[in-house]
C-alpha cells in the first residue's frame, strides 16, 4: 500500500519485484534400500560420504548387499545418498535390539536393531555432583557406554566401533531436566532406556553387565523392501516419503547369493514410486542371464518379464560386476551394478550435466576389474551388444586400453519397437529435473490474481530458468526460439479456466539425444580429374 500523503514533500516507496528466481533441484541424490549392520530402521538418513555411512550404519557387512552398493556409489563419484535400513519385522526371525540390565529394575537397549548391540559395555558410578553433600540426591548416577571393538558379536567376528559416550548426573526422576530416558533419547547414538527401576543402578565399574539378545533377523523378503501392501506406514522403500527429494533409487539384491529381486512387486512398486516422486529406478539384471541364445535365461527371452512396470522411469543394466571384496581378502566377487551405475550418473551430472548420457568412454567403472555373465568372467562383442541394446538393455563393456565402461543409455521403455519419447535416460532425467524444479519454483503462483500481470511474471521467471539451461547446453538448437518455449496467456488460460481457478503454463523444450550410432562413410577416390 502507498504511504498516506499527508505532508508536502518527497515520498519514497519500494516496489515489489516481479523476479522470483527458480532454482534447479539436485539431480543425483540416490536412495538405497536394504539391510545394514546397525542404524535407524525405516528412516531415510542422508550421508555425504562413505565415512558418514560407516559412522551411521557400520560400514561393510557380508550380509548387506546395500553396504557394498553404497561403497561402490561413492567410489564412482556419488555425492549424496539417502539410506533406508530395512530389517525383518515380525515372527521368530524378526530383528531385535540387544538389552542390558543395570540392576534395580533398570534396563537399557541398543539404539537400533541387530547383533552389533552385543558389543556394548555399560558402566555405572555414583560420583555425582552432590555426592559429598549431607543428603545427596539418590536418583542421580553417571552412565558410560562403550562400543567395544574387542568384542565379537556376530558370526563374522566383528567388534564394535570404538565409540564412547558419557552422561553425568542423569536422574531416574521423570520431573528432572536430566531425566535419563529423555537425555539418552536426545543425545545418545548407542542406547535407549527400556525401563527405569525403583532403585538406583548399582555401581559396576569392576564387572560391567553384558548385553544380551540382539538379533539381525533373517534375510529380507520382498515384502520387507516394499513395506507391505500399505505404504501409509512409511516403512521399507516407502520410508522415503519422509524425505524431501531423491532422484535415483537403488534396491540391491535381497542377499549376496540372490540372483535378483525377482521380476516381482519389488520392481513394479519401486518404478511406480519413482514415477510418483519424479525419480529414476536403476534395475539390476538377474545374475543368471547368459549370452547363450539357446539358454532359457538369455535376456531377449526374459525382457518381457519387465513389461508390467513403469518402464519410462527405470533403466536396466547388465551384467554383474567383478569387484574385490575387502571382507574376503580382496578376492573378486560378483556384485549387482546399481551402486556403480548410480555413482557414474552422479559423476556425469557434476562434470557435464543431467542432459549428458551417463555412458561412453568417460563413464568408466571405477574399482571394477571385470564383468561376470552367468557366474563366469566374460566380455561382450559388438554383435552380442547389438542384440540387447534394441531391447532397452544397457550393457557394460570392456574395451582395450579403456577398461570397463557403461555402454548403454536407454530406459526400459527404450526398445526400438516401442517408439517411446522416453527412449533415452538423459532425456527422461532432464524432463524430471525440469518438472521438479518448476513444481517447486512456482508455488508462489498459488492464490495470486489470475490475470495478465500474473501471466507476465510466470513467463519472466520460467523463461529465465529455461534460458539458463539453454546457455548451459541442455537443449537442441542455436537460438532460444529453437530450444524451448514458455507460454502463459489468454490462449493457454481461457475464461473458463479462470472461473475454475486454473492457470495453465505451457513449457516445451527440444532435448539433446545421445549419438548412439556413429556412422563413418568411406569412399575411395581414384582417377578423379580436378577442374
Amino acid at each position: 500500500m502507498p504511504a498516506a500523503l499527508t505532508y508536502p514533500g518527497v515520498y519514497v516507496e519500494e516496489l515489489p519485484s516481479a523476479v522470483r528466481t527458480i532454482t534447479g533441484v539436485p539431480t543425483s541424490i540416490t536412495a538405497f534400500v536394504g539391510r545394514a549392520w546397525k542404524g535407524a530402521v525405516d528412516e531415510p538418513v542422508r550421508v555425504n560420504s562413505y565415512a558418514d555411512f560407516e559412522r551411521s550404519f557400520g560400514g561393510l557387512w557380508r550380509e548387506s548387499t546395500m553396504s557394498y552398493a553404497i561403497q561402490q556409489f561413492f567410489a564412482n563419484g556419488g555425492s549424496q545418498a539417502l539410506v533406508v535400513r530395512v530389517a525383518t519385522r515380525s515372527g521368530a526371525s524378526a530383528a531385535s535390539a540387544a538389552t542390558i540390565g543395570l540392576g534395580g529394575g533398570n534396563q537399557l537397549k541398543a539404539a537400533s536393531l541387530g547383533t552389533w548391540g552385543r558389543n556394548l559395555v555399560v558402566t555405572v558410578d555414583h560420583n555425582t555432583k552432590d555426592k559429598d553433600q549431607p543428603s545427596p540426591d539418590a536418583s542421580l548416577f553417571n552412565l558410560t557406554i562403550f562400543d567395544d571393538p574387542e568384542k565379537t558379536a556376530d558370526s563374522a567376528k566383528r567388534g564394535g566401533s570404538g565409540a564412547r559416550e558419557a552422561f553425568l548426573n542423569v536422574s531416574r526422576d521423570s520431573a528432572s531436566s536430566r531425566f535419563v530416558t529423555r537425555i539418552l533419547e536426545q543425545q545418545s547414538n548407542l542406547v535407549r532406556v527400556v525401563t527405569v527401576g525403583a532403585a538406583r543402578p548399582a555401581e559396576n565399574a569392576g564387572a560391567s553387565p553384558a548385553a544380551t539378545s540382539g538379533d539381525d533377523g533373517t534375510a529380507l523378503a520382498a515384502n520387507d523392501l516394499v513395506g507391505g501392501t500399505n505404504d501409509g506406514n512409511k516403512t521399507g522403500m516407502y520410508a522415503l516419503r519422509k524425505a524431501d527429494i531423491f532422484n535415483l533409487l537403488c534396491i540391491p539384491p535381497l542377499t549376496p547369493t540372490t540372483d535378483d529381486n525377482g521380476v516381482s512387486p519389488v520392481w513394479t512398486d519401486a518404478a511406480k514410486f519413482c514415477r510418483d516422486r519424479r525419480a529414476m529406478l536403476i534395475v539390476d539384471a538377474p545374475a543368471d542371464w547368459t549370452l547363450d541364445s539357446a539358454s532359457a535365461t538369455y535376456p531377449p527371452k526374459k525382457i518381457g518379464d519387465y513389461s508390467g512396470i513403469e518402464r519410462a522411469y527405470a533403466g536396466l543394466y547388465f551384467p554383474r560386476l567383478r569387484i574385490p571384496d575387502p571382507l574376503q581378502d580382496n578376492t573378486l566377487q560378483d556384485f549387482a551394478p546399481c551402486g556403480v551405475v548410480a555413482g557414474v550418473m552422479s559423476r556425469t551430472d557434476a562434470e557435464r550435466g543431467v542432459w549428458k548420457a551417463p555412458a561412453g568412454l568417460d563413464a568408466a567403472l571405477r574399482g571394477v576389474l571385470g564383468l561376470s555373465i552367468s557366474g563366469l568372467p566374460a566380455s561382450m562383442t559388438d554383435l552380442e551388444n547389438g542384440v540387447f541394446n534394441p531391447l532397452g538393455i544397457n550393457c557394460m563393456r570392456t574395451f582395450s586400453g579403456v577398461g570397463n565402461v557403461v555402454w548403454g543409455a536407454r530406459t526400459l521403455d527404450g526398445a526400438d519397437n516401442l517408439a517411446s519419447q522416453w527412449k533415452y535416460i538423459p532425456v527422461r532425467r532432464l524432463a524430471l529435473y525440469v518438472e521438479e524444479s518448476l513444481y517447486r519454483g512456482t508455488q508462489w503462483v498459488v492464490f495470486e490474481p489470475n490475470d495478465e500481470p500474473l501471466w507476465a511474471q510466470i513467463r519472466l521467471n520460467v523463461g529465465a530458468f529455461m534460458h539458463g539451461l539453454f546457455r548451459q547446453g541442455a537443449f537442441q538448437g542455436t537460438t532460444p526460439r529453437e530450444a524451448y518455449l514458455v507460454k502463459c496467456d489468454k490462449e493457454t488460460t481461457t475464461q473458463d479456466d479462470i472461473n475454475r481457478g486454473v492457470v495453465n503454463i505451457l513449457v516445451g523444450f527440444a532435448p539433446l539425444k545421445p549419438a548412439e550410432f556413429v556412422v563413418i562413410k568411406i569412399q575411395q577416390l581414384a582417377g578423379q580429374i580436378q577442374t
